[in-house]
């Protein structure tokens, strides 16, 4: 994997290797609805890593998914320098397709501008609790959003090894800025790459995630400098299918 530090726009991208597959030919939905569960999910530890295109280590972190009550519990952390933390946990169901019950986002200490705790459940209610490091500035925001059914923060990877590697997928997420917004996300399969696995070369699909903020909000995102890049997601379609690397 490979990346920049980010902001709670998107998530930090993450190389954990883990079983999941692919499902072909599906049509593209045209209103929003719950992504169908082809392969369901279960007990995962990855071993993390965050690094710039050049190889160098930013921080390192775990994955780690276990099924509990029905639901599954996945929490991804990452460490970076100088005791900064960026932290993501979602609840999920899966049963015949992939729902999000709960979202949680913690992001803290100087690698940020801002500490954020950021927490969501599907009713759409949420908190948001920021800090500033430049003074110190604290706000917090509550309320109730509409949520679509197929919103999916901290599934994304999930979500494409259940979908179409042919066509164009959309998807939601909440972001925040810190203030959240529902915003529509396209998985884009842009065709297989070899990608490297250690010493050998396995081939996958490349995914661009391309968030779509509409006009007013993408305009606000600009003047702040705070408008979110694609990102990208490699998925091998083998006996064995995985997700193995984002950036």
């Amino acid at each position: 994997m490979s990346g920049e530090r980010r902001g709670a726009w998107m998530t930090l991208a993450l190389v954990a290797v883990f079983p999941g597959a692919m499902a072909l030919g599906r049509g593209r939905r045209l209103e929003p609805a719950a992504i169908p569960v082809r392969y369901a999910e279960g007990m995962v530890h990855g071993f993390l890593e965050l690094s710039t295109e050049a190889g160098a280590l930013l921080a390192h972190g775990d994955l780690l998914q276990v099924p509990r009550n029905g639901e599954i519990v996945s929490r991804m952390v990452f460490h970076l320098g100088s005791g900064s933390v960026f932290e993501e946990s979602v609840t999920f169901t899966q049963r015949g397709e992939f729902t999000m019950q709960t979202y949680h986002l913690v992001q803290s200490g100087p690698a940020f501008a801002d500490d954020i705790d950021a927490s969501l459940s599907r009713s759409g209610s949420y908190v948001v609790k920021t800090k500033s490091h430049k003074n110190g500035e604290e706000h917090r925001y509550a309320g109730t959003l509409t949520l679509p059914p197929d919103v999916y923060n901290g599934m994304v990877a999930v979500i494409a090894k259940n979908i179409s590697v042919r066509d164009i997928t959309t998807v939601h997420i909440v972001a925040f800025t810190p203030e959240p917004h529902v915003i529509k996300l396209e998985l884009v399969p842009s065709g297989s790459q070899r990608v490297l696995l250690g010493q050998h070369t396995e081939t996958a699909v490349k995914f661009a995630i391309k968030p779509k903020l509409g006009a007013l909000l993408l305009l606000g995102a600009k003047l702040t400098g705070k408008a979110p890049p694609d990102s990208h997601v490699w998925i091998i379609t083998d006996d064995v299918p995985a997700f193995v690397r984002s950036e």
